[in-house]
């Protein structure tokens, strides 16, 4: 390969606000379900937007409640997604050598959470009231941390951190380790956990959410004419993958194969996207070459289509200047219609997702999608999933503030 070695998926692990666990997220997501509702952790009554997609019923139950209460809930979230992606790949890690074991774990913000509460103790009572936990529980890199220290992992070891597009930086540098020969596996993906007081001000004061408040089913709708800001939400997603030689001989199940990547920076703005989509057509493109295929080799997008109306309109407007007519062709869809937009976590939620699509051979849908928009006309898949019999190679995108632009290529796996 002219790449390097060859690098497959073979365990996921999801917790999302459809489910906290890979079928209930999966089955929920084609099924069109909407988990979208007013907030329930904390009081929003004084917010412009009183909505979210909070993960409900979580818990932590494969550590002891000690270490849980020194890890923030980003970091929960990826205890959790790593052991079910370990268990669902088949490994007995104790057959492995943890040396070679890498941990690529994203997010764009970390423990907000801590932050917040940890501030009132100042106020309250003064330097002396604040945890020596503080810094260790809200540092981005600790998903990736605590994911080595419980599983006794001494592979490569850091966290991406790039807004929006960290998860999907993570899968990516990941693959790069694999190709290089730097790991023989790698546990990767994207965490975030910030529906908080202070995360959801912040967004707010930006206007960069939805105020559909009253109707919050229907308040995150990629691509339609009347959507007015995307919905925030929490998960994480987690993949394990290994080179394929490795894969092979441990006779793993293969999801699929990681076969490219490609990065961008709009240099543009800090948060709103290049209204010419330069940047995201720039890192499509990049990411095509990187996986040796021509634009009709691809059968479906999963976009990172936030329900904003410059990011549509701009990630639309990219698809169409790599794909040309055949765009129109290509079944796209989002899905932050359903579970809002997980931050740091998106766009590692978003490949698992991808990888689940060409996998079953169904498309979940980009549902809330009632208005077209002359200026985002392609197939969106709306409102129910689709089957697909030739879904072979499908592109996740994802964006981030500051101008972060990453896709990623994956393919099933000949042979399996």
């Amino acid at each position: 390969m002219k790449n390097g070695r060859e690098v497959v998926i073979t365990g996921m692990g999801l917790i999302t606000p459809l489910g906290n666990d890979l079928a209930t997220s999966w089955n929920n997501l084609v099924e069109g379900k909407n988990c979208i509702g007013l907030i329930e952790s904390f009081d929003a009554s004084g917010f412009s937007t009183r909505i979210a997609a909070e993960v409900k019923g979580f818990t932590l139950d494969i550590v002891d409640r000690k270490s849980c209460r020194r890890m923030d809930r980003f970091v929960q979230f990826a205890i959790k997604a790593a052991h079910e992606a370990i268990t669902d790949s088949g490994i007995s890690l104790d057959n492995e050598d943890k040396d070679k074991i890498g941990v690529i774990i994203g997010a764009g913000i970390g423990g907000l959470r801590v932050i917040e509460q940890q501030h009132i103790h100042l106020i309250n009572g003064g330097p002396s009231r604040v945890s020596p936990m503080l810094i260790p529980m809200l540092i981005p890199d600790m998903a990736a941390g605590q994911v080595a220290i419980t599983f006794g992992l001494k592979g490569p070891n850091f966290a991406t951190v790039s807004a929006c597009a960290s998860g999907a930086h993570a899968i990516a540098v990941a693959c790069e380790l694999l190709r290089t020969g730097k790991a023989e596996i790698v546990i990767a993906g994207g965490t975030e956990s910030c529906i908080t007081p202070l995360g959801l001000a912040g967004f707010c004061s930006m206007r960069a959410l939805s105020e559909r408040n009253n109707d919050p089913e229907r308040a995150s709708r990629p691509f339609d004419a009347n959507r007015d800001g995307f919905v925030i939400g929490e998960g994480c997603g987690i993949v394990v993958m290994e080179t394929l030689e490795h894969a092979r001989q441990r006779e793993a199940r293969i999801y699929a194969e990681m076969i490219g990547f490609g990065m961008s920076c709009d240099a543009y703005h800090i948060t709103a996207p290049d209204p010419e989509g330069t940047g995201p057509s720039l890192c499509i493109k990049r990411a095509l070459e990187d996986a040796g295929i021509q634009p009709e080799q691809v059968n479906y997008i999963n976009a990172h289509g936030t329900s904003t109306p410059l990011n549509d309109r701009s990630e639309t407007l990219a698809i169409k200047k790599v794909f040309g007519e055949y765009a129109y062709r290509i079944p796209v869809s989002s899905n932050k219609s359903m579970i809002g937009h997980l931050l740091g976590a998106a766009g590692a939620v978003e490949i698992v997702n991808t990888i689940l699509t060409i996998h079953y051979g169904i498309i979940p849908p980009t549902i809330n999608y009632e208005v077209p928009d002359p200026e985002c006309d392609l197939d969106y898949v709306p409102n129910s999933a689709r089957k697909a019999d030739n879904l072979n190679v499908a592109i996740s995108n994802s964006f981030g503030f500051g101008g972060h632009n990453i896709c990623l290529v994956v393919q099933k796996c000949k042979g399996e």
